[in-house]
C-alpha cells in the first residue's frame, strides 16, 4: 500500500466520494467497476477532456494522473474495447470514453483518433472497517444490482426515450419533455437505464428541472448489456416511482439494435406494460421507418412521436407523419410542443392544468 495524489477524478468514480490523496495498492482485480489510477502516457487534439466527479469538463494531457474504473465498452461511435484477464501496475490500458472507463482498446473510429494511453499504477483502496487499516479495492456505485430485481412502478405514468442509433437526439429530446412537464407544473423524475457510464445526460435532465436522477452507473454498472439492462430499469423504475413523482422520464442510451440492452429491456412484457408512452429519435426517415417498424412489430409497441435529426425540417416531419402514421416534432426547435404534445399522450393534461391552477 501506498500513497498518491492525482490530478483528476473521472465521474464514474461519483460514488466513491474519492480525495485527490489515495492509498493504492498493487493486487488489481480485473474486474468491471473497479477503480484505478494511471498516468496519461500520450497528448491529443480531439476527444481529450474527462467528466469530473464535479460535471466539469477537464482537459486531460500527458503526465496527468487520474482515477478512472475498468469496463468494457462496445461503441457505434468513438472506442471499443474490453477489460483485460489480469492488471499489475506498468500495463498500459486505455481510455475508452470521457467519463472515465477504461480498458483494452479494440477498435475506434477516425474522428476520435488514438485513444488515450494510462500506465496503470494501482488499485484504489477504501477503508470500510471503522479503526481498521483494511483496505479493499474501491468499486462504482452506491449500491449492487439485484439482477432479479422486480417492478413496482405505483401506477406512476412513465415516458421512455428510445434512438435509432446513438447521438440520435434522445438527451435533448428528454431534457425538453422534462422542461416542458416542469413547466406546466409537474413533479418529473428521470434516469439513464443504458450506455457506457457518462453522468452528462442525468445531468441535462437535472438541469431541465427533473426532481431527482438515476442512473446505471450508481446500481456499480459499468457499461450495461442485455443481461443487466432489464434489472437495472426495473430497480430505477420502482426506487423513482417510491418518491410519488407525477411522471418519470427515462433515456435508454444507444440504438434499438445496439450492444447495451435496450432491445433486452423492450423485450420485457412487465417493462413494456409499465411504459405509458415512447418517444423515438431518428437521425432520417429511413431510420425513423425502421425504428417504428422495430418498435411496432418485434416489441409490441407503438409509439406516441419520433423526434429527433429526422424532424429537422417540415420534409422530415412530413415524411414521418404520411408515411408511419405517427406525429412527429423537433425537440430543439419546438421543444414546448413537443413537450406539451407528450403530456396530452401520456394523459397528463388534467394533472398539469390542476398543478398550475394551485400556484
Amino acid at each position: 500500500m501506498k500513497s498518491v495524489v492525482v490530478d483528476k477524478i473521472a465521474s464514474i468514480t461519483q460514488a466513491c466520494a474519492l480525495a485527490h490523496e489515495l492509498r493504492i495498492n498493487d493486487e488489481i482485480p480485473a474486474e468491471e467497476g473497479v477503480v484505478v489510477v494511471a498516468e496519461i502516457l500520450n497528448n491529443k487534439s480531439t476527444y481529450n477532456t474527462l467528466e469530473l466527479t464535479s460535471g466539469r469538463m477537464a482537459k486531460v494531457a500527458r503526465g496527468d494522473v487520474v482515477v478512472g474504473a475498468l469496463g468494457p465498452r462496445k461503441a457505434l461511435f468513438g472506442y471499443s474495447g474490453h477489460v483485460p484477464e489480469s492488471l499489475k501496475p506498468g500495463d498500459v490500458i486505455q481510455m475508452l470514453n470521457i467519463g472515465g472507463v477504461m480498458g483494452i482498446c479494440d477498435s475506434a473510429t477516425p474522428d476520435k483518433g488514438k485513444p488515450f494511453d494510462c500506465r496503470v499504477l494501482g488499485v484504489v483502496l477504501q477503508f470500510p472497517y471503522l479503526g481498521e487499516r483494511i483496505g479493499v479495492p474501491a468499486r462504482v456505485g452506491y449500491r449492487r444490482l439485484d439482477l432479479e430485481a422486480t417492478l413496482d412502478a405505483r401506477g406512476v405514468p412513465i415516458v421512455a426515450l428510445a434512438g435509432t442509433c446513438m447521438e440520435a437526439g434522445k438527451t435533448a429530446a428528454a431534457a425538453a419533455i422534462v422542461s416542458r412537464m416542469r413547466h406546466r407544473g409537474l413533479v418529473v423524475d428521470a434516469f439513464k437505464a443504458t450506455g457506457v457510464s457518462l453522468r452528462r445526460d442525468i445531468m441535462a435532465f437535472e438541469d431541465a428541472g427533473a426532481r431527482k436522477s438515476m442512473i446505471f452507473t450508481d446500481l456499480g454498472v459499468v457499461t450495461t448489456s442485455p443481461r443487466t439492462g432489464p434489472a437495472l430499469t426495473r430497480t430505477m423504475l420502482t426506487d423513482l416511482a417510491a418518491g410519488k413523482p407525477d411522471v418519470i422520464v427515462f433515456e435508454l442510451g444507444d440504438g434499438l439494435l445496439g450492444t447495451y440492452g435496450v432491445d433486452a429491456i423492450l423485450d420485457c412484457e412487465d417493462i413494456r406494460r409499465a411504459l405509458t408512452g415512447v418517444v423515438l429519435s431518428a437521425n432520417d426517415p429511413v431510420a425513423a421507418w425502421g425504428g417504428v417498424k422495430l418498435l411496432r412489430e418485434r416489441f409490441k409497441v407503438d409509439p406516441c412521436m419520433v423526434t429527433g435529426p429526422a424532424t429537422d425540417n417540415q420534409v422530415g416531419v412530413d415524411i414521418i407523419r404520411q408515411q408511419m402514421n405517427v406525429a412527429a416534432c423537433n425537440a430543439i426547435s419546438n421543444p414546448a410542443v413537443l413537450g406539451d404534445a407528450i403530456i396530452k399522450a401520456v394523459g397528463l393534461e388534467s394533472r398539469a392544468a390542476a398543478a398550475v391552477a394551485s400556484e
